[in-house]
């Protein structure tokens, strides 16, 4: 079987469309933006610039409204962030709070529960390497680096590999730091249109969030239940185990021999992206727990957001599922939101709104390159 026929072949394996049980017709975006914590903004504002992010947007919140809003009793300026012209998903909000209510999960083990990734699509992983290993070694830098490795995601790589038969798939890394973890994943031999947009604004070649990645206690299946019966997203499978015996995992993870945790993943109806993805070693390993530092208010990755056009909607089904809401209200960009707290312990604002500027990508194709 040829390259491009094998990867036509495993469309239907791969696509957002399996496993579509009855869900409700939210329109969800898939994940809107990752939220973040800081005590000074301008730093991160130009750390996020060398990957192609700029400031569209900037607010201030007083104590009061800060408090109704997050329950969190400080004053803060709010800056959202776009990469390129990909608004349906993908984006970063700061919040520079006045007074933290404290440092958040902070530097800590990868497979440490509260621990929230963010991913990106890179042209060059290999300089991102180089670049953080700079950072931790020569600027002494709080930066774990895992990988980068090499896996073959969806078996695609056919036949002996000759100078012209080369292998298909990612080499990815994990960047673990104090107020931010990355996850990087490089192609080669296919792309996926609309699945990571990498333009020449981006310093590092790096794209806009693609997916999100945590780590959460208790049982996934009954944990995040709330993320199909309350915003619609598709569940892809069933939860299974990952573990240290595969090289993307052992790697990113810090797997150790005999290592393995729980997975389970969604990915929205409306959007190829802004995919979700959960990691659980409830009742296989013990673990450092720190997600009660992950609340709003608290530094780091503390927040996600996601839009919908039937914000109504996703907030009546949040309370008849007894998922903790607060009241509808506009947002410290006049957006109408309610802020979602879930059983698997991440904190969400849903805002409504309409539709994109760009509309999201809907089909998961796999196109064969010659790289």
């Amino acid at each position: 079987m040829t390259r491009v026929a094998l990867l036509l072949s495993l469309l239907l394996a791969v696509s957002p469309s399996a496993y579509s049980a009855e869900l409700p017709d939210t329109g969800v975006s898939g994940v809107y933006e990752v939220i973040i914590g800081v005590d000074a903004a301008g730093p991160s504002i130009d750390y996020f610039a060398e990957f192609g992010f700029r400031v569209v947007d900037e607010a201030s919140l007083s104590a009061e409204e800060a408090q109704s809003l997050y329950a969190v009793d400080s004053r803060a300026t709010v800056y959202r962030l776009q990469n390129g012209s990909i608004d349906a998903h993908g984006l970063l909000r700061i919040i520079e709070w006045e007074s933290p209510l404290g440092p958040g999960v902070g530097f800590a083990p990868p497979e440490t529960v509260g621990v929230r990734m963010a991913v990106m699509r890179t042209e060059d992983i290999v300089r991102l390497a180089d670049v953080f290993g700079d950072l931790r070694e020569q600027a002494g830098e709080p930066w774990l680096l895992a990988g980068p490795v090499y896996d073959d995601l969806y078996d695609a790589t056919a036949g002996n590999p000759t100078i012209s038969n080369r292998r298909v798939g990612v080499r990815e890394m994990g960047v673990y730091g104090q107020d931010f973890n990355h996850v990087f994943f490089q192609r080669y031999g296919y792309t996926i249109p609309g699945y990571g947009t990498i333009g020449d604004h981006s310093p590092l070649r790096t794209s806009e969030f693609t997916h999100h990645d945590f780590f959460v206690s208790g049982d996934l299946d009954e944990v995040t239940a709330y993320y199909s019966d309350v915003l619609g997203f598709k569940s892809e499978g069933e939860t299974v185990i990952d573990g240290e015996w595969q090289p993307g995992p052992k790697a990113v993870f810090q797997m150790g021999p005999g290592r393995s945790h729980w997975y389970r993943g969604f990915v929205s109806p409306n959007n190829i992206c802004g995919k979700l993805k959960f990691f659980s070693v409830d009742g296989l390993h013990e673990v450092d727990d720190r997600s009660h530092r992950q609340r709003p208010g608290e530094l780091g990755i503390t927040l996600h957001s996601v839009w919908t056009p039937n914000l109504s909607m996703v907030h009546e089904l949040a309370r008849e599922h007894d998922i903790e809401v607060t009241d509808v209200a506009r947002n410290e960009f006049g957006e109408e939101s309610f802020v979602l707290s879930g059983p698997d312990g991440a904190t969400w604002q849903v805002i409504g709104r309409d539709e994109a500027a760009k509309p999201a990508t809907l089909e998961f194709k796999l196109v064969p390159v010659a790289n």
